[in-house]
């Protein structure tokens, strides 16, 4: 091979990679983007965005700490894109789960992380007020985690009444973790799966969806031990990630279609 020849090769190989990364398309996730590139999606029409937030607790012998953290995460790109000119802000992962001493809830178990209340919604106050400031209108709180719901209602609340003539609202979308507790827990009762089985911790609906997923949250060989006072209530040991995929698809459709009643009515 001549040396011309050799030129001309990575040449047309440079070429084709330099168009290959200029078709890609930008990232959902802001901290994936620099931040001249969020400016410009934001000029561009970018301008809702949401906030996952998961939480780091036990969740049984079967599945790791940080489930709700990369739920929260994947299932919030998969509705910023099905929206469209939508992003993801970090996951929001320490969150009120318990007092410390004594232990209650979920810190009596190795590895639970929490917060207090008060320093929870203060974290997702400057978060929107953070992203506000960025020209941000639309600002979704989403919980992939039944305990602090109430927590974000309330902060959205406060956040509306003081913005009420200004152009940013906050949106704390219950229908996000509706759709897993209620509508897919209905679902899977309506494939003959047992309440005793479903669960309503690190049971059967809960680890099928971590399954759906990553599977590398579920520790699957696991499962069969799992007994009372483990921190998981169901069996999950006919979980599959069919089964989750269901559930993920319910919370992404449902999620979008609520932002999108919301957007609308803005």
């Amino acid at each position: 091979m001549s040396h011309a020849f050799r030129l001309l090769l990575s040449l047309v190989v440079a070429l084709a990679c330099g168009a290959a990364a200029a078709a890609a398309p930008a990232s959902v996730f802001l901290e994936e983007l620099t931040w001249t590139e969020l400016r410009d999606q934001v000029k561009e029409g970018s301008t809702t965005v949401i906030v996952p937030i998961g939480g780091t607790e036990q969740n049984g012998p079967a599945m790791v700490l940080g489930k709700h953290n990369l739920r929260a995460k994947v299932l919030a790109g998969r509705i910023a894109s099905g929206l469209g000119h939508t992003l993801v802000a970090p996951v929001v992962a320490y969150v009120p789960e318990g007092a410390v001493n004594p232990p209650t809830a979920h810190m009596r178990y190795a590895g639970t992380i929490t917060i207090p209340d008060a320093a929870f919604e203060t974290t997702l106050e400057y978060t929107a007020r953070s992203l506000r400031q960025h020209g941000f209108k639309d600002i979704v709180l989403v919980g992939d985690h039944g305990g602090y719901q109430t927590n974000m209602k309330r902060v959205a609340e406060r956040l509306n009444r003081e913005w009420a003539h200004g152009p940013a609202r906050v949106h704390a979308l219950e229908d996000y973790y509706r759709a897993f507790n209620d509508e897919y827990r209905a679902l899977l009762k309506g494939k003959g799966l047992r309440d005793d089985e479903i669960g309503t911790h690190a049971g059967l609906a809960d680890v099928a969806l971590s399954l759906a997923v990553d599977p590398q949250l579920v520790r699957s060989e696991r499962l069969a031990s799992t007994g009372a006072g483990e921190g998981a209530t169901g069996d999950a040991r006919r979980a599959t990630a069919a089964l989750g995929q269901l559930g993920a698809d319910l919370i992404v459709g449902r999620s979008i279609e609520a932002i999108r009643r919301a957007l609308a009515r803005r």
